[in-house]
């Protein structure tokens, strides 16, 4: 079978294979890897090979669809194994999850359960907690996490365009180094931050620079303020038992990034208890991720007996007995587990109901404090917004000339975005088609954006309850919409509808943040030489922060160009550049008060007195 899409391959493994390069090779391996991966892919069972030339074959041996050791990647040609074809097909190929973790979305295995046996086998999470951070970090312990670090701290000074497949795999080897240890949290974070270089690099389109930034400030500091629980916690969830469930269905989310796609469901328990259950697959061709996302929502759920797909279950419901779960609300699929179709409910009716009846403020107080939690610990739906909207139109934001769609909640104008800004999605079209039709009120679920003004990333609405225009959802819909799986049409909206309303709410005037978090965002894609030399504008940048009344920010932004420049020189002149730390920490503490404020202007924005 011909492709181009390569199997996963884990993060040892390529940086093995990279290390093991000469230095000269090392200089070519971005362009090769960059060849390489256009080229035709032929999978026979567990070998994909590519054809290098008329004599060279490379073959990439992974069973389960996973490259796990550097002796099953074998190439024909005279270097090898030093060779520069087996490092570029470790670049291309994309990043497999560690195997003592589960991919984000992945459903449980049967039998993969991991429930509590007896309490001395599994003591309170409280005493255990306790104990683990009553013993310090061991030496070899300690100097890993130095170790990643210092690697994290070159990562960022590097930037986008620096940071190539040679400090990705430094960065994944010592990772790794740390995951053998037992320092599953900052490995992860390696990870990632790797994965969204990776996306940032190829111009993919689930790349967000904030994403990056994030998971450089993350990584950053997990290896800078920590504890010793908090560099050791376990990477892989654990499913435990909590009995018989009656589940309804409240929508599909698709799941796309630069490795993955597929689909989550969410779901809520009558006790009002929000849960998920995904099908999310490893993919390698970015541009099919959103049609193996589609394909996903129409695969049957595998939990239990249950005969529907997942885009049937975002409307019906479930009743399981013998159900797992874990503390983040995924259910577990295990072999005990006994499910089987049930009746859904509507938006407007119990127990999806109670949802839209939580207060405004109570809600983004809520979404705000989830965004400290790691996201593997994160109570499902916690960072979930349910709010009763009416529709203003297309209009502007603070910070940006680009229309977006605007609508009032509780007397605020809040600014609707897409959940995912993947172009083959539905939801870039589905929001222009809502707003072409104002005074529409709904009923949406969506994330908070953490801004100063008030943003949500949408994911799923529905007509609202109550008088006034209403969108006409096709009776398979069963009155809600998917809006990143499913196109509104012309036809679903109201028919009679104003050109216009009244002009919104102004957006109160907000203080210029931005001269700090601009700085930081150029650093992640530029590296440290993007605020080198700049310390005349950076000067002026602080004096306005300064009368604005952000003294603060205007001495971070000031040590942030301050560390940027500080290198030294050899008796040659040349610069140093070999110890970033004191940049990276700069950075960090800049990134940290810039999130720290950010949030708080976030929740002052939204309605404080909203019902």
């Amino acid at each position: 079978m011909t492709d181009t899409r390569w199997p996963a391959v884990a993060a040892e493994v390529v940086a093995e294979v990279v290390s093991a390069l000469s230095a000269r090779l090392q200089k070519r391996l971005d362009g090769a890897a960059a060849k390489l991966a256009d080229r035709p892919v032929v999978r026979t069972g567990d070998d994909w090979s590519v054809r290098i030339d008329d004599e060279t074959v490379l073959v990439l041996h992974a069973p389960g669809g996973t490259v796990r050791t550097a002796d099953h990647v074998r190439c024909g040609c005279l270097l090898a194994p030093g060779c520069l074809h087996r490092a570029a097909a470790v670049t291309a190929a994309p990043l497999a999850a560690p195997a003592d973790e589960q991919t984000p979305g992945d459903e449980q295995t049967p039998g993969d359960e991991q429930t509590p046996a007896d309490e001395s086998a599994h003591p309170e999470p409280g005493a255990a907690d306790a104990a683990e951070e009553q013993q310090p970090l061991a030496p070899a312990e300690a100097e890993a996490v130095d170790r990643l670090r210092r690697v994290a701290a070159d990562t960022l000074a590097a930037g986008i365009s620096g940071a190539g497949s040679v400090q990705q795999a430094e960065l994944l080897r010592t990772a790794h180094q740390a995951r053998l240890l037992g320092l599953h949290r900052p490995a992860a974070l390696a990870a990632t931050v790797v994965t969204r270089l990776r996306a940032a690099r190829a111009a993919e389109p689930d790349h967000r620079l904030a994403d990056l930034a994030a998971a450089h400030r993350e990584l950053l500091d997990a290896t800078t303020v920590f504890t010793p629980r908090q560099v050791r916690a376990a990477a892989r969830q654990t499913y435990r038992e909590v009995g018989s469930l009656r589940l309804y269905g409240l929508f599909a989310e698709p799941v796309v990034s630069a490795t993955h796609a597929g689909v989550t469901v969410w779901v809520v328990d009558g006790a009002g208890q929000l849960a998920t259950v995904s099908d999310v697959t490893p993919h390698a061709d970015p541009t099919e991720a959103a049609q193996l996302a589609g394909a996903a929502a129409g695969r049957p759920v595998r939990l239990g007996d249950a005969t529907l797909s997942h885009r049937d279950l975002a409307r019906a419901g479930l009743t399981v007995q013998g159900a797992t779960r874990t503390d983040s609300g995924r259910l577990g699929a295990g072999a005990k587990v006994r499910a089987v179709r049930a009746a859904g409910a509507g938006w407007d009716e119990e127990p999806a109901a109670r949802l839209w009846a939580e207060p405004v403020p109570a809600q983004v107080e809520r979404a705000l404090a989830a965004g400290r939690i790691p996201l593997e610990q994160r109570p499902a739906g916690s960072d979930l917004l349910f709010l009763d909207v009416t529709v203003l139109g297309p209009g502007t934001v603070p910070g940006s000339t680009a229309p977006q769609l605007l609508a009032e909640c509780a007397g605020s104008t809040v600014a609707l975005l897409p959940a995912q800004d993947h172009p083959r999605l539905a939801f870039a079209a589905n929001l222009a088609a809502l707003a072409s039709a104002p005074g529409l009120p709904l009923r949406v679920v969506g994330r908070l954006e953490r801004a100063t003004h008030p943003r949500l990333r949408l994911l799923a609405a529905a007509p609202a309850p109550g008088p006034g225009p209403v969108l006409t959802l096709p009776p398979e819909y069963r009155n809600r919409i998917n809006l990143g799986l499913e196109r509104l049409q012309h036809a679903d909206l109201p028919p009679d509808r104003p050109e216009t309303l009244p002009p919104a709410a102004a957006f109160a005037p907000q203080p210029p943040f931005h001269l700090l978090a601009r700085p930081l965002e150029q650093a992640v894609t530029g590296g440290r030489r993007a605020l080198a030399g700049r310390s005349d504008r950076a000067a002026t940048e602080a004096r306005r922060l300064r009368s604005a009344g952000l003294a603060t920010a205007a001495q971070l932004l000031t040590a942030v160009h301050a560390a940027a420049a500080d290198q030294e020189r050899d008796v040659f002149g040349r610069l140093h550049t070999t110890d970033h730390l004191a940049f990276a920490t700069a950075w960090l503490a800049a990134a940290r008060y810039q999130e720290e404020v950010t949030t708080a202007l976030c929740a002052a924005a939204w309605p404080a007195d909203a019902m």
